[in-house]
């Protein structure tokens, strides 16, 4: 790879001063000894931070962990090396590790209090903190009270991570505690599916394209598919996935949100308040789900992960099927997928359009033979789409096949600007902006459309490991099929190795 140039390097510290906040900042990264802040949160700070999108930070790491701030920086280091996917100069990693700090929880809100004066009193001038709790859910309120206790919450923003309750009642609880500490507008509710690239292309596709809004309703899409199933298990996870199981791990606060994205009406700006306000129409329109229209399933095995009860009704698999009532979708239907140890790992969205009448054609001619057109999203990293139809066979007689348009990120030469999820959300919190986040408000909601499921789930169906879930799905989806596994692969974007 070729050096950049002084050109390029300008380029990207100019965009990277334009995007990121404006004043310093001092993050309190709560849970800091843990899994997802060694994988993605430090990595991500690191390339913020060394990148030029931060004017400057310092980062207080804060868990339960009785070590010193040296051993925080020995962890974080180790972090970089193991996770981050960009190369580790010394340079960068002596810059970052002259911001870390570490205070252990047991240390109190004075400790707490005194770490934050002293890198407050390094950046000089004004600061804001950015308070993001990594812990587990009975750890986050502590946590709040103690930023309370501490006088930390003037200048301040808050992420809390997932879950946010488990249902109706304790939802209402934990927002109503919340709010004794922090305001609306300083919680930042964080859905990393909401933070990739292809999340939020989807409303630059539908809105800035004149071909696909005008069609973007009941009278042209006949369903919607939103599939993201995972090859993994869960690790040393099963005490906490024995609480929630898939629906109020991953369908709550993932997949209904992504749902909102590709059904919301076009909002009057690209801004926080109007993108979040259709988005919660979006939610007060759903109709209550059915447990009829629901498919919980349990991979084989599962119960004898260390953690879960010999006679576990936790799902480790949810499909279902939901409805927007609203004049843009009345009568389509949403179909949601997801579970664990399936046979493959993706996550799209596929959206099925009506079928035109097909008599003008011959018999065998092919028509509708391979269902019917499909607009199809990855929500990997590294996006792609894919717009499906059917086209003529070449040579004689009327013959058709299933042709496809591919894009994929890697054919703009622009991959290397993706920010990963959690790098985009992080910076979009310093900033105050709550696009991409979560509301009260919304979550709330989908936790009362929730209620008829959670007061009856339907019983759990066992299924192998490495397959597409329960049998059962197929009734669920019927007349339609599942668009994954799909009958054709995406094109290598890169085939002669070049």
């Amino acid at each position: 790879m070729c050096p950049a140039s002084l050109d390029e390097v300008a380029g990207v510290a100019k965009i990277s001063s334009s995007v990121g906040p404006k004043i310093p900042q001092v993050v309190l990264l709560f849970g800091a000894t843990g899994d997802l802040s060694r994988r993605k949160l430090l990595p991500g700070l690191f390339h913020l931070a060394s990148a030029g999108f931060l004017p400057a930070s310092r980062i207080i790491g804060v868990s339960l962990d009785e070590i010193d701030a040296q051993a925080f920086r020995d962890l974080a280091r180790s972090a970089l090396e193991e996770f981050s996917p960009r190369a580790l100069t010394e340079d960068a990693w002596q810059a970052f590790a002259a911001s870390l700090d570490y205070v252990p929880m047991g240390k109190g809100a004075k400790a707490l209090k005194a770490a934050v004066a002293r890198a407050e009193g390094d950046l000089g001038g004004d600061c804001e903190r950015l308070h993001y709790l990594s812990v587990p859910p009975s750890a986050a309120l502590p946590a709040v009270r103690l930023l309370g206790d501490a006088g930390l919450v003037p200048r301040s923003r808050i992420v809390m991570e997932k879950p946010f309750g488990v249902d109706l009642q304790s939802a209402v609880q934990l927002n109503r505690q919340l709010h004794q500490v922090f305001s609306e507008d300083q919680i930042f509710r964080i859905d990393h599916f909401l933070g990739k690239e292809p999340a939020q292309n989807i409303l630059a596709f539908r809105f800035a394209n004149g071909l696909f809004e005008p069609i973007w309703n009941r009278n042209f899409i006949d369903h919607v598919q939103i599939d993201v199933p995972e090859t993994l298990g869960l690790g040393r996870r099963s005490g906490f996935y024995e609480t929630v199981g898939a629906y109020r791990d991953m369908v709550v606060t993932h997949l209904f949100q992504i749902l909102a994205f590709m059904a919301m009406e076009p909002p009057t700006a690209l801004e926080p308040g109007p993108i979040s306000e259709e988005k919660n129409k979006v939610f007060r329109s759903m109709l209550p789900l059915d447990p009829k229209d629901v498919v919980r399933g349990q991979y084989i095995g599962y119960r004898s992960e260390a953690g879960v009860d010999p006679e576990s009704d936790t799902e480790t698999f949810i499909a279902l099927k939901c409805l927007i009532d609203n004049w843009r979708w009345a009568g389509v239907p949403f179909f949601l997928r997801t579970g664990k140890k399936l046979a493959e790992g993706q996550r799209i969205i596929s959206i099925a359009f009506r079928e035109p009448p097909k008599s003008m054609f011959p018999v065998g001619s092919g028509i509708g033979a391979q269902g019917p057109d499909h607009l199809t999203f990855d929500l990997a990293d590294a996006s792609k789409m894919s717009l499906s139809f059917y086209g003529k066979r070449p040579g004689p007689g009327m013959r058709l096949d299933k042709l496809s348009l591919q894009f994929a990120m890697h054919d703009t030469g622009l991959l290397g600007d993706v920010l990963e999820a959690y790098e985009r959300l992080i910076l979009d919190a310093m900033r105050g902006d709550h696009t991409l986040f979560n509301t009260a408000e919304g979550i709330e909601r989908l936790w009362e459309v929730s209620i008829p499921l959670l007061d009856g789930p339907p019983p759990v169906r066992l299924y192998q490991p490495g397959s597409w879930g329960p049998k059962s799905i197929h009734q669920l989806v019927a007349p339609h099929a599942w668009r994954l596994p799909f009958e054709r692969a995406w094109r290598d974007p890169n085939p002669l190795g070049a």
